[in-house]
């Protein structure tokens, strides 16, 4: 039976630890005990854990050896902000595919109500990355960076960095992967509902992003997020990029 995971709040030596309301879920909701095992994220590597101890907001593990993890592809992703909770489940979604870094972005389209909040909205993005990880065997949660504008992340490093534009009517971004040079990580950038301003996609372009489109139908922002990621994902997967 395939152990759940779960990823440290704190880790010494040979001992980690969840804490605060990550633990009472596992303490209240799951109704862990010692000597229950589980696969412990902790340090950037996966080890096997015993429970030892079990307080309401306080579960510690003995940590075992190494669990055998496979290499996985790397992909950062420039998400423009839009309604929260179709934003929440794109982070969700494309954490559980294996998005590397998500960065929030105020686009020119994005809502000033939906900019205004966003630097407040980062540390529950942070939660549901965590939880969408523990629920796909991740290593280590999606990081979530602080909202930034379009100009700010440009110079993301990456071998090929791709901005989703629905007016793109020559390149799919099957064909921007394939023609991209050889590297371990890809960029991807996803507009706003109504999409990136003709001056965003100037500055993408002037700053070296090819732009690409997902085909002829025009998709929500949750929906071409995850569905570019899981194209990314899958050409990376299946070789070079």
């Amino acid at each position: 039976m395939t152990r759940r995971r779960w990823i440290a709040d704190e880790v010494s030596g040979n001992v980690a630890a969840l804490t605060g309301a990550h633990a009472e879920h596992l303490a209240r909701v799951l109704r862990a005990r010692v000597g229950q095992e589980f696969d412990i994220a902790a340090g950037g590597e996966v080890r096997f854990g015993r429970v030892v101890r079990v307080d309401k907001d306080r579960v510690e593990f003995e940590l075992g050896e190494i669990v055998t993890q496979a290499t996985v592809a790397e992909v950062a992703l420039l998400l423009a902000i839009f309604k929260f909770d179709r934003m929440e489940w794109a982070i969700e979604k494309c954490t559980e595919l294996g998005v590397a870094l998500i960065v929030p972005v105020v686009a020119q389209r994005t809502e000033k109500k939906l900019a205004l909040a966003a630097e407040k909205r980062a540390e529950r993005w942070r939660r549901i990355a965590q939880q969408a990880a523990e629920q796909s065997r991740r290593s280590a949660p999606a990081e979530i960076a602080d909202p930034v504008k379009p100009k700010d992340v440009l110079t993301i490093q990456a071998g090929a960095r791709i901005v989703l534009w629905e007016s793109e009517k020559a390149v799919t971004l099957s064909d921007a992967l394939a023609a991209a040079p050889d590297s371990g990580r890809v960029a991807l950038a996803i507009g706003p509902e109504g999409g990136w301003s003709e001056s965003e996609i100037r500055l993408f372009g002037e700053a070296g992003w090819v732009s690409a489109s997902l085909g002829k139908n025009i998709l929500r922002a949750e929906t071409a997020a995850m569905a570019a990621t899981a194209i990314a994902m899958a050409a990376l997967d299946s070789g070079p990029v």
